[in-house]
């Protein structure tokens, strides 16, 4: 009966073989295109569909909720390393102790400080306690530009920028409360250390409340909606006249930029491992002047609570 088919075929006229040969071939791009975009497929090739966004976004509004209502308590070693460009900014006039010139019947000179490139280093013991939503955080100075110190309780002694609450970072973005400002995107997919993750992007709503981040990035595992980085650019919380008087004088637009990453985890919370952040000034050409750049990070946790308050 084989025989006999393969006899029958090859008797066919000319034109009907090659639309056999062309169906076969159809037939095995069908099968090869299937492949790819059927969910078999995609364990094959190894491309994960993109994540149901709005499932990702109530997740991360969930974690928020939770992270919100935490009762933390740790300590850890913090980091910190600042460099400044003060450059542009205009000289200031020092009025000296004595003018010798005028004394001797000179004419009188005008003394103008010295902007010179600023680098520090600080290495703190860091404490977060959170009780009731509150979050108190006080440092111990153990070593300022690799000179030995032991100075308790002492604010943050960054020059340029202030920074604090850095693990509520994802709050800014993603509580229930923030959603509502922003329309968020799917933006493709990367790894951290070998974990895929879904990047999502934000942006404000048009007509919404204006919020704090005018934009914003973050990278998610869309299985547990853990958020392992973010980044995003906002207007200054605290010293806004500083940095007005910084426009002016630099003549550029203030573009604030943070970055966050989150590597440690304890009971389903996050912490930061590093805090990136840039102070740049942009003119109408679009060129960017950074005046300051800092860089923190965090080592060396130790845990004495961490619970969700589930009142």
């Amino acid at each position: 009966m084989d025989s006999g088919i393969e006899e029958k075929t090859a008797r066919r006229p000319e034109n009907v073989r090659n639309l056999l040969s062309m169906r076969h071939g159809l037939l095995l791009l069908v099968m090869i295109f299937g492949s790819v975009f059927s969910p078999a497929g995609v364990a094959a090739t190894g491309q994960a569909p993109p994540p149901d966004l709005k499932i990702v976004l109530k997740k991360a509004a969930d974690y928020c909720r939770r992270l919100e209502s935490s009762v933390l308590d740790f300590v850890c070693r913090e980091e910190v390393v600042e460099k400044a460009d003060p450059s542009r900014d205009k000289a200031k006039p020092l009025a000296p102790q004595h003018d010798w010139n005028l004394m001797q019947g000179g004419t009188r000179t005008t003394i103008y400080s010295v902007f010179r490139p600023i680098k520090n280093a600080f290495l703190y013991d860091y404490q977060c306690v959170r009780a009731n939503r509150v979050i108190r955080e006080t440092r111990t100075l153990i070593e300022l530009n690799g000179k030995k110190r032991s100075d308790p309780d002492v604010p943050l002694m960054t020059t340029s920028i202030a920074y604090r609450n850095a693990l509520l970072g994802p709050v800014n973005l993603f509580s229930d409360l923030s959603q509502n400002g922003y329309e968020f995107r799917f933006a493709g997919t990367e790894k951290i250390e070998k974990r895929p993750v879904a990047v999502i992007e934000a942006k404000p709503r048009p007509g919404g409340l204006e919020p704090l981040c005018l934009s914003g990035k973050a990278w998610i595992d869309p299985r547990t909606a853990e958020i392992l980085k973010i980044e995003w650019t906002q207007k200054p919380a605290d010293r806004a006249e500083i940095f007005a008087q910084r426009e002016e004088k630099i003549k550029g637009k203030l573009r604030l930029t943070l970055r966050t990453e989150f590597r440690t985890e304890k009971n389903g919370i996050r912490f930061p491992s590093k805090l990136w952040i840039e102070e740049a000034y942009v003119n109408e050409r679009g060129r960017a002047f950074v005046r300051s750049e800092t860089n923190v990070a965090y080592k060396d946790f130790k845990f004495f609570t961490v619970e969700v308050d589930v009142r």
